[in-house]
């Protein structure tokens, strides 16, 4: 077997965890084939990593080493290949506005965006703009207020109709539950939705179908909603800590004293698009816009092991690519 950088990942995540069993429960993966998975990676670097006792794991001298090497090769690989992409661009040189107006639905990518024009275009100045609704910002964009929107709908919705502005999806990702971290389910690699049947809920608000899709996906399991409460993220979060109700989330959303679980096979999930005006000053932009996007949205896939994790089980899900988008700088 050949060394890759998900295994690295896997070997940092139980020296984090501190035994196999949290590791497999954290990063959503059944702890038989996270062992054997750890029984490889040992094989391939000869020797074994951790000590195993009643108390967990703890490294080796071994072990040790390669913890230490991968933690400074996996941020260093992400830098490799985000300079990798902008040399690689066939069309550098492509106009750069002064300025972007920025609207946005998704507050999770919305930091991690900003970040990451910042350290790709260090001149270029931007404003955002915040709102649940998708409808809004599209009416937003379609008057000219905005340059770019960034929004999340529902998987069974379509993007707000308007001639004027194009659509890319960027990613497509399943909706997880967020749970107490001493709630009953939160060791389970993933949650069977009607395992929750008894459980209060808590949503962020938007538009289209998500209400009613997730209420047909507890029909099918057999049960209805004891209760849904629609609130912005800091009170679902205080509801969630609370033990006052779980709540449907991102699966790129880490807090402390919370988990956040799979969903047993995905009945719910959520697409994140980009738009703008084909005919506005910054339409030139937008290839490269679309690509900070993705590099911004991969930043939170990163930092959440138990998606990134997820993702390698379910490749379908994740970053999305539209033919003909070329990324400029």
């Amino acid at each position: 077997m050949e060394l890759e950088l998900r295994h690295l990942r896997v070997v940092c995540a139980i020296a984090d965890a501190g035994s196999v069993t949290k590791a497999a429960a954290e990063l959503g993966v059944a702890q038989p084939a996270l062992t054997a998975q750890l029984s490889r990676i040992e094989r391939a670097l000869g020797g074994p990593l951790f000590d195993r006792d009643h108390r967990g794991v703890r490294p080796t001298s071994l072990g040790e080493l390669v913890i230490a090497r991968a933690r400074m090769l996996l941020p260093a690989m992400t830098g490799l290949l985000d300079d990798a992409t902008r040399l690689a661009d066939p069309a550098r040189g492509a106009s750069i506005p002064d300025h972007l107006s920025i609207g946005s639905s998704s507050p999770a990518v919305l930091a991690p965006l900003i970040q990451r024009l910042e350290q790709r275009h260090p001149d270029l100045r931007v404003s955002t703009t915040a709102s649940w609704s998708a409808d809004e910002l599209a009416r937003a964009l379609a008057d000219g207020r905005l340059d770019y929107a960034v929004i999340g709908i529902c998987g069974g919705d379509v993007a707000p109709d308007d001639r004027a502005i194009t659509w890319r999806t960027f990613s497509v990702d399943p909706v997880f539950v967020m749970l107490p971290e001493d709630h009953g389910a939160a060791d389970a690699a993933e949650v069977p939705l009607g395992a929750l049947a008894g459980e209060a809920w808590a949503a962020t608000p938007g538009d289209g179908c998500f209400q009613e899709c997730f209420a047909a996906a507890c029909a099918r399991e057999g049960f209805a909603p004891r209760s849904l409460y629609v609130a912005d993220a800091a009170s679902c979060i205080e509801l969630v800590s609370s033990g006052t109700a779980v709540a449907l989330c991102q699966p790129t959303r880490v807090l402390p004293g919370l988990v956040t679980k799979p969903v047993a096979d995905a009945p719910l999930r959520w697409r994140h698009l980009v738009g703008w005006r084909t005919d506005s000053v910054g339409a030139d932009f937008a290839d490269e816009l679309l690509l900070t996007v993705r590099m911004a949205h991969n930043d939170l896939v990163s930092r959440s092991p138990v998606y990134a994790a997820w993702l390698e089980q379910n490749p379908g899900f994740g970053e999305q690519h539209d033919p003909g988008i070329t990324p400029a700088v």
